[in-house]
């Protein structure tokens, strides 16, 4: 287990039980771009008709991810001496999503450009864009596992 001296305290890093889960589901739900890849067309006509529509789903969903960034900002803060790396997603990833979230809420017009932008499925950038939120997802989801098995280890260790 790493350690680290803080203020004369010997301070213990942690994973928390829910954070490589948290990594695992965000993975996840960047992988499912791969279906935009597939399907432009239908991909990109159902996030518009979440997006416009704001039905249930899309509370639901939005409430979902809002949670969990603001639960990965405070957890961020609350080992600000004692963080791994990737802790700083939690930072610059959720205060990114909290904006998107706020953006769509609140209808931003440049923010509504481009989403319509995004979804362009006449774009040239279109197999670009998504390719980079799938290697996004693929990276987080790997990072989600690794944290699992570190965390296993260091229960093995009574850590």
């Amino acid at each position: 287990m790493l350690i680290s001296k803080f203020k004369g305290k010997k301070l213990e890093k942690k994973i928390i039980v829910w954070e490589p889960w948290f990594f695992m589901a965000f993975g996840l739900f960047h992988l499912h771009r791969i279906w935009g890849l597939t399907d432009r067309k239908s991909y990109a006509e159902f996030w518009i008709g979440v997006l416009e529509n704001k039905d249930l789903f899309y509370f639901i969903l939005m409430g979902i991810l809002a949670v969990l960034c603001i639960l990965g900002i405070i957890t961020f803060f609350q080992n600000r001496h004692n963080n791994y790396w990737w802790r700083w997603i939690y930072l610059f990833g959720g205060a990114y999503l909290l904006f998107d979230l706020f953006a769509i809420a609140v209808k931003l017009e440049f923010w509504n450009k481009l989403l319509l932008w995004m979804f362009g499925v006449d774009s040239i950038y279109w197999n670009a864009v998504w390719s980079f939120f799938i290697l996004l997802g693929g990276f987080v989801l790997a990072l989600g596992i690794k944290l699992q098995i570190d965390k296993s280890r260091m229960n093995k260790r009574g850590k």
